[in-house]
């Protein structure tokens, strides 16, 4: 395995207590780093990160955060920079909001989908940025979906409101270079996460469902956590220092588009 120099890093991945995040900070833990990790739901988060720490012999800090709540983003980086005595890796990221077409949500959904997929976004990096300024460089990697390269259909809310995190995205990778701070998008397609294992099974019939999300992906199958953990882990080393400003995506040649 190439190493990747992260040994002894301080990262925050937000959203970690399964799926996607949960991946990210047990790889970023494999590689030695220092890993502070957020999530609504206390005692899955805690179980979480003592699986992470016992397998990795790393410390995992569990910080319980609602990411819509400007005040748990505060005091997740608090607390993180307490604990470890700095920032140098930020990995945003939530849960999807709600699917649905265009008439089937109010002003209110709007918000709160709003708060959730980009001022969440918006938060975490005011907070993180100036701790990755005192030290001289950091990595801003925000995970988000392949909706904002192909909209996916019957996810209204979600094609339109992660396409402004990578408008924010690009243009913080414009203003924080000076400071050797990169910032990315990655973008997962249909991934074989358990909340993807909860839809399978609510459909009915789990391979007809199966069959729909990998039918037009080329590799044949959806992807595993661990592959997007891999791109997100480069990401955030010094062989990608040059890497800012990106939308990649992870899903099989799932994306028809050139760019």
């Amino acid at each position: 395995m190439m190493d990747l120099g992260l040994a002894n890093k301080i990262g925050i991945v937000v959203a970690a207590s399964k799926g996607l995040g949960k991946a990210v900070a047990f790889r970023f833990a494999r590689e030695g780093m220092r890993v502070a990790i957020c999530a609504r739901d206390e005692s899955v988060l805690r179980a979480t990160a003592q699986e992470i720490s016992s397998l990795t012999h790393t410390e995992v800090l569990p910080i319980r955060a609602d990411v819509t709540r400007s005040d748990d983003i505060k005091n997740l980086v608090a607390e993180t920079v307490k604990r470890f005595g700095g920032i140098d890796v930020l990995v945003t990221n939530a849960g999807g909001p709600p699917p649905g077409n265009f008439f089937a949500f109010d002003d209110s959904a709007w918000e709160q989908a709003f708060y959730l997929t980009f001022m969440s976004v918006v938060r975490l990096c005011r907070e993180a940025i100036p701790h990755m300024q005192k030290r001289g460089a950091g990595r801003i990697i925000n995970i988000a979906s392949v909706s904002v390269k192909q909209p996916i259909e019957n996810l209204i809310l979600s094609n339109s409101l992660r396409l402004a995190v990578v408008g924010l995205a690009k243009s913080l990778a414009n203003e924080l270079a000076p400071w050797k701070i990169t910032v990315n998008t990655v973008c997962p397609g249909p991934t074989q996460t358990e909340r993807m294992e909860q839809l399978l099974r609510a459909s009915g019939d789990i391979e007809e469902a199966r069959r729909f999300w990998t039918k037009d992906i080329p590799m044949g199958r959806m992807g595993k956590p661990e592959e997007l953990a891999d791109l997100v882990a480069f990401l955030a080393s010094e062989n990608a220092r040059y890497i800012t400003g990106t939308v990649i995506q992870v899903d099989g040649g799932l994306v028809k588009g050139i760019f």
